[in-house]
């Protein structure tokens, strides 16, 4: 029996040290609903000095890209990350790869999502049917995938900025069990989040309806960012109701769009609030 353990870590190990760091995975090989038969390229800002584009600014084939946690941290902890950009671009670089870059650091998988933007030029695209239908997708991906990428599939989260805390809080209220009928099996994975992060989240007052077995939540923003702070408070107000647990921090100062650069501001610590949320939850240990 230990043999067998000892044999299916390094198994598990050796697959996610053979993963390029950020290597991207289509979340629907052949073209995803609603995106049938596109053939244009997507548009994006690449960044010197790095194979990582900067910002997307049209988006066709969503995706993730992977960032598995190093072996001699790794703690089978998955996050996707959902950067913002109000629908318009994803500013996948600020809100992404160094949230990444954190995660990593804490011992968590990361999986950076590329979501169609449905408030970019001409877009065809809505936030609640195709950027929802990524996030689920996402999430359902990483399920189904767990061992490939050395991750329990119980202790899959999801965090997003800005218009990524939209998507967050739309994937935290409005997932599925999956189907467990269809030939496609990462349909058949559940697409609810075990834990959710939404951070200075923006969306339209009453567009949210908060179930009683939405996740664990934590949510953070500045007094300062006025239109998100009242999206913040009423959603974490809206989780109260339902009696899910939930943990809000608001600091007096920082401009929106603060993601986890450093700053003499205190609004920059709260990477660390978050840790210590997920070590009260249980999800890390001290």
């Amino acid at each position: 029996m230990i043999a067998k353990l000892i044999l299916s870590t390094v198994l598990v190990y050796g697959c996610a040290l053979a993963i390029d760091r950020g290597e991207e995975v289509r979340l629907w090989p052949n073209g995803a609903p609603g995106s049938e038969g596109e053939t244009a390229a997507e548009v994006f800002e690449s960044a010197p000095n790095s194979k990582l584009p900067k910002r997307f600014t049209v988006v066709h084939y969503p995706s993730i890209y992977v960032f598995v946690a190093p072996p001699e941290k790794a703690n089978g902890i998955a996050v996707v990350v959902a950067p913002g950009g109000g629908h318009s671009q994803l500013v996948i670089d600020k809100e992404g790869w160094e949230i990444a870059d954190w995660l990593n650091r804490n011992g968590i998988a990361a999986f950076v999502l590329k979501y169609r933007l449905a408030r970019a030029p001409g877009s065809k695209y809505t936030v609640e049917r195709d950027a929802l239908a990524d996030a689920a997708r996402a999430v359902r991906t990483v399920r189904s995938r767990a061992a490939e990428w050395g991750v329990d599939p119980a202790r899959i989260g999801f965090m997003g900025f800005s218009a990524g805390g939209e998507v967050t809080a739309l994937i935290e209220t409005r997932f599925d069990a999956g189907n467990a009928g269809a030939s496609d099996p990462v349909e058949r994975a559940n697409s609810r989040p075990d834990f959710a992060a939404a951070i200075y989240p923006g969306f339209k007052p009453g567009t949210i309806t908060v179930p009683k077995d939405a996740p664990p939540t934590f949510l953070m923003c500045t007094d300062e960012d006025r239109s998100h702070v009242v999206t913040t408070v009423n959603l974490y107000l809206d989780l109260e109701k339902q009696g899910v647990p939930a943990e809000m921090h608001i600091y007096a100062s920082g401009a929106h769009g603060v993601g986890m650069r450093p700053s003499h501001l205190p609004v920059a610590t709260w990477p660390d609030r978050l840790r210590d949320w997920m070590v009260d939850r249980k999800l890390l240990n001290e």
